[in-house]
This record gives C-alpha cells, sequence and structure tokens, in this order.
C-alpha cells in the first residue's frame, strides 16, 4: 500500500501538471483568437494592398479574403474578391485563383468587372500551359475560358487580347499533335503518324505547323508507297507555301511534274479547302 506521504506527493503532482496543461490551453485558445481581429473595411483594405504593393502576393491574397469575411455585406467585399483572385494569380497559387473567381463571376455576373475576371480566369489556365511534350488539358481549358469571354463580351478590350492567345493555345494544341505524329513517325508506325499530321492539316489550318504536316504526310506516303496520296500533299504544299524548305525537301519524295500543273492543284485543293 502507498504511504500516505506519498499519496500526498502524487496528488501535488497532478495538480501542478493539470495547472501546466490549463495555462497551456489557455496560451493555445489566445493565440488562436488573436489570429482573428476585427478590423474596420479601409483598415483590412489598406493592409491587404500594402502586401499586394511589397509583392507579398500570397499573403495579400489571404488579407483580402479577411476583408470578405469580416465585411460580406460591404461594397468592399466584391472589389476584395476580385483583388484576392489577382494576388493568387501572381503568387501562381492558380487554383485558388480559379476558384475565387469562379465564384466571382457567378455571384456578380452583372458587375463591370466581370469580363476582367473572365480574362483572369482564362489566363490562370494559359499560365500553366506546359511544354508541347506534356498533357495539353491546361492548353484546351485556357481556350474554353477565352473563348467565352470573346463570345460574351466580343467588344471588350480585355476579348482582344484573348483572340491573340486562342490563336497561341491552337498553335500549341497543333505542336502536340506534330510531336505525336513525329513521335510515330521516327518509329515506322506510319498510319499512326498519318492520322496525326491530317488532325493538324484539317483541324489547325491558320498554325504555323501546316508546312511540315505537308511535307510529314509526303513522307509518311511514300514510307508506305502511296505515291498518289504523296504528290497530293506536296502539290498542296508547293502551291501554298512555294518558297518553304519543306516544299524542297517535299520535292526529293516525289516526280518533278507532280509540281508543275499548278492550275489543276488549285482547282482541287484550295486553301482553307483541302481534301484527304
Amino acid at each position: 500500500m502507498l504511504s500516505n506521504n506519498f499519496h500526498k506527493k502524487l496528488v501535488s503532482c497532478l495538480i501542478v501538471a493539470l495547472s501546466i496543461n490549463f495555462v497551456s490551453a489557455c496560451a493555445s485558445s489566445n493565440v488562436k483568437k488573436d489570429d482573428y481581429v476585427e478590423k474596420s473595411v479601409s483598415e483590412l483594405y489598406d493592409e491587404a494592398m500594402a502586401k499586394l504593393k511589397d509583392k507579398e502576393y500570397k499573403s495579400a491574397g489571404k488579407a483580402f479574403d479577411m476583408v470578405e469575411q469580416q465585411h460580406p455585406y460591404s461594397s468592399w467585399a466584391a472589389k476584395s474578391q476580385l483583388m484576392s483572385a489577382y494576388s493568387y494569380y501572381k503568387a501562381k497559387k492558380y487554383d485558388d485563383a480559379e476558384i475565387t473567381l469562379k465564384r466571382y463571376v457567378e455571384i456578380h455576373p452583372v458587375s463591370s468587372d466581370v469580363p476582367y475576371a473572365m480574362y483572369l480566369l482564362g489566363m490562370s489556365y494559359y499560365e500553366q500551359i506546359s511544354d508541347v511534350y506534356r498533357d495539353q488539358e491546361m492548353t484546351a481549358q485556357a481556350m474554353d475560358a477565352f473563348n467565352n469571354l470573346i463570345r460574351r463580351f466580343p467588344e471588350s478590350e480585355y476579348s482582344r487580347d484573348a483572340r491573340v492567345k486562342v490563336e497561341l493555345t491552337i498553335d500549341h494544341l497543333a505542336g502536340k499533335e506534330m510531336d505525336v505524329g513525329r513521335f510515330y513517325l521516327k518509329r515506322k508506325k506510319y498510319l499512326s503518324a498519318i492520322n496525326r499530321f491530317k488532325t493538324v492539316v484539317e483541324k489547325y489550318q491558320v498554325t504555323t505547323h501546316i508546312p511540315e504536316a505537308l511535307y510529314r504526310l509526303t513522307e509518311c506516303y511514300t514510307a508506305i508507297g502511296l505515291f498518289d496520296e504523296a504528290q497530293k500533299s506536296a502539290s498542296v504544299l508547293g502551291y501554298n507555301y512555294p518558297g518553304s524548305d519543306w516544299y524542297q525537301m517535299a520535292y526529293n519524295f516525289v516526280k518533278k511534274d507532280a509540281f508543275i500543273n499548278k492550275d489543276d492543284v488549285e482547282q482541287e485543293h484550295t486553301w482553307l479547302g483541302m481534301k484527304y
């Protein structure tokens, strides 16, 4: 059995331990409470803007979020929401920017800042576009976002830049098809390569990849003995890009007389209306 003295000492130790835990709990509670300090809307907004000016973008995003959290019905709330999205965009926290921007457009559909929000959403995808050797999901999402902006606000100043970005994303998608086509061509999987190059010619006709795509088709068709198809591709290439290096290379794959009758080429293969 425990002696009375030992029992008293044990009780004293337990009381001390409980007291320490209680003090620690109170201190922890105070820290959490100090994290949330109610301030006026102007004070919160000014603090967020200061962080943005100092290029503390992630902290600025959280600071703008605090404006909306503490003053959700203030006229500053909507502006803060948009500024929060911009801050997250600058911090390359694109997922946070995307969520905030989509919510802004949903909650404020008639706001004059909606075109900018839609443009920034497109840019959030656009900045994540990887090189042509990787998956192109972000490229497609950027193109969709920019096209939505152009469709809804065709006269917006942001739509003008969005059109340029759409052209670049289309060229990027074509580049991906070309890369996959070259991969198949290098491994002599000619039919798979032909399908990729034809996709570029038929779907991405205004991109910079068309001359090479036509040359690669000529190369593939020649490799599998489809010389008429090879001559057709080379003829289209020669008619539309007569001074191209790709045409000069294609010339080596087919007979010289395939390029002479340009009237026939024009009749059968007018640009933007090629048939394969």
